[in-house]
């Protein structure tokens, strides 16, 4: 929800306060409620996707717009007067924002406003205005607006260390300051959370949340283990290890386990390394959860496949040398007839060809590519612990990969990268 807060600022605006009053806190539910933006520069570029969140019937007038603002147009998320302003645009309205910078133009919108008792956000000058648009931050289901008293960098200033503490978990022993009283709506359902692919850095922030709530947790062992090292207090955690060529625990006993807990009121969180739906069961589990009517959340998570090369100053894509890219798994080989992927179709494309799980196979996926024509001399490299302390990153060629991988003694986690992106940007180290 978008909030707005009033203050009166004297007659100017239409107030009888002056600009000394204390400003009132109000939470303004704008869905379906039109609200008139004038302007369509940089400040109205940042206005109207609160606007338009809040479920907002928005009216843009404005005789030009950003490209940013013009895309809501055209997707018809709002509706654009390509003039300037008239007084009868604030027919019907409930709140105007003024993101103009010309002092007599806004003062004309004002005036319309007070006129028909509507609140006014001016950008030019919050001493002329009847209300203000607070410093906000949203974490989750609270959303948090700070007025600083008129001066805007104080406000984004305590904005910013509020929002620490939200995401701190520091509300008390087990709790997170932002938890719903009794458990609220967060009990008896599933996340599946894309962790990233190594850094914990590169959880997204939706992910950091939801797992900073959850009761119990099941992680796969590519997940950052210093995410696991802050989960509160009391919370479970299962390990669902699924190591390659050793011990694991099945699908279908990670999938009961989630249903389980789910079911027993638990709001569980799958960690997941890289993104849920990038070989990683994901689907598998959601359909699992569904069939036992468990409520799931999907949080999309940064993938190997495109963060592995990225950490190795590798673009998957590269104008002039690569308009496409592939990624496949390579944990079954190419002459299995368990494989689903076609490598001599692979072979002959001319784009980036990126591997996951495939540094046990790399030896018959490196012949079988030669053998269907890529070029010997094509640049490949691999990267294993991507994004981590542990990374290391070995550059030779198809035909002499597999050689280098060997000498060099990596293992898995490893992303093999194919295609002449991998000396797109030269061999210049990364920080």
């Amino acid at each position: 929800m978008s909030e707005f807060a009033s203050e009166p600022s004297g007659a100017a605006a239409g107030g009888s306060g002056g600009p000394s009053a204390n400003a009132y806190p109000l939470g303004l539910r704008l869905a379906g409620l039109r609200v008139v933006v004038v302007g369509g520069g940089a400040v109205a570029t940042r206005r109207v996707p609160a606007l338009l969140d809040a479920g907002a019937d928005v009216l843009l007038v404005a005789p030009d717009l950003t490209p940013a603002l013009r895309a809501h147009v055209d997707a018809g998320r709002l509706h654009w007067v390509s003039r300037r302003f008239a007084a009868d645009d604030l027919d019907g309205a409930w709140l105007v924002q003024v993101a103009i910078d010309d002092p007599t133009a806004a003062a004309t919108v004002s005036a319309a406003a007070a006129e028909r008792r509507i609140f006014c956000v001016r950008a030019d000058d919050r001493n002329a205005a009847t209300a203000w648009t607070p410093a906000v931050t949203r974490y989750g289901p609270v959303t948090v607006a700070v007025l600083g008293g008129g001066d805007p960098r104080r406000a984004v200033s305590v904005r910013d260390a509020i929002r620490a503490l939200l995401v701190s978990d520091s509300a008390g022993p087990g709790e997170p300051l932002n938890a719903p009283a009794g458990g609220g709506d967060r009990r008896g359902r599933v996340a599946l959370v894309g962790a990233g692919p190594g850094d914990p850095e590169l959880i997204t922030l939706r992910g950091w949340r939801l797992l900073s709530e959850a009761d119990v947790v099941v992680a796969d062992r590519l997940v950052p283990g210093l995410l696991l090292d802050e989960l509160r207090t009391g919370v479970e955690l299962v390990d669902a290890s699924k190591i390659p060529y050793g011990p694991s625990r099945t699908q279908e006993e990670i999938n009961r386990i989630l249903v389980d807990r789910a079911l027993a009121g638990a709001f569980v969180v799958r960690l997941k390394g890289g993104d849920p739906y990038v070989f990683g069961r994901g689907g598998e589990e959601l359909l699992a959860c569904a069939a036992a009517g468990v409520p799931v959340t999907v949080v999309p998570g940064v993938t190997s496949s495109i963060a592995a090369p990225a950490a190795a100053g590798i673009p998957v894509t590269h104008r002039s040398v690569a308009h496409e890219f592939t990624v496949v798994s390579g944990h079954v080989a190419p002459e299995s007839p368990d494989s689903l992927v076609r490598w001599e179709a692979l072979a002959g494309l001319r784009g980036t060809l990126v591997i996951l799980m495939g540094l046990k196979n790399l030896p018959s996926i490196a012949s079988t590519l030669l053998a269907h024509g890529r070029a010997p001399g094509t640049p490949a490299a691999v990267i294993q612990e991507a994004t981590t302390g542990g990374q290391r990153i070995v550059r030779s060629t198809l035909g002499e990969v597999t050689d280098a991988v060997t000498a060099a003694g990596l293992r898995p986690p490893a992303v093999v990268v194919v295609g002449d992106v991998v000396e797109a940007l030269g061999v210049a180290g990364l920080t």
